[in-house]
């Protein structure tokens, strides 16, 4: 199963969903989302966090933030299966399911805007393909990298079926 990124309403707010399927446990997808250095090989910032609900999660090294750091609260943490929490002007909602052979990650990226649907959606597209080589076991060097999916391509897609687009986007890519 593969969901490319769906526009969704969560709550009244826009918010683009997307679906994984891997062959892996639910417990080495949740150290994926969860631990800073398996979160190097995918995740578009560095990531410390207190591992809590009410913790504080910090966001710093992404080359296209204006900010050099940014950090935001946990308001859900239930290992090995939810973690949620505020990331930028946003939120980030992560759910892990077992099935028979593995897991489904589903990541829901609850908007500042509707009309940033097209830029995160091509964004967490580009993020999540770095999330699969890693967990393959494949060299995954992070969505900033030479060797990820090129971020404009997912965004010319996203445009031309539909989703709202126009929010500035960082990097000035």
């Amino acid at each position: 199963m593969m969901e490319r990124g769906t526009l969704i309403d969560h709550d009244g707010r826009p918010a683009v969903r997307f679906r994984r399927e891997f062959a892996q446990p639910v417990e080495r997808v949740w150290d994926a989302i969860t631990i800073p250095d398996d979160l190097a090989h995918w995740f578009p910032s560095k990531v410390r966090m207190e591992p809590r609900v009410g913790g504080t999660i910090e966001f710093y090294g992404d080359p296209n933030m204006p900010d050099a750091r940014s950090t935001g609260t946990i308001f859900v943490f239930e290992p090995p299966t939810r973690l949620a929490y505020s990331w930028h002007l946003g939120e980030l909602d992560f759910t892990i399911e077992e099935t028979g052979g593995g897991c489904v990650l589903t990541l829901t990226n609850v908007l500042e805007s509707r009309d940033s649907a097209a830029r995160n959606a091509a964004g967490w597209a580009v993020c999540l393909g770095e999330l699969t080589k890693h967990l393959a076991g494949r060299r995954a060097d992070g969505p900033h990298s030479d060797s990820a999916e090129p971020w404009q391509q997912h965004y010319d897609d996203y445009v031309a079926a539909g989703m709202p687009s126009g929010a500035s986007i960082p990097g000035g890519a």
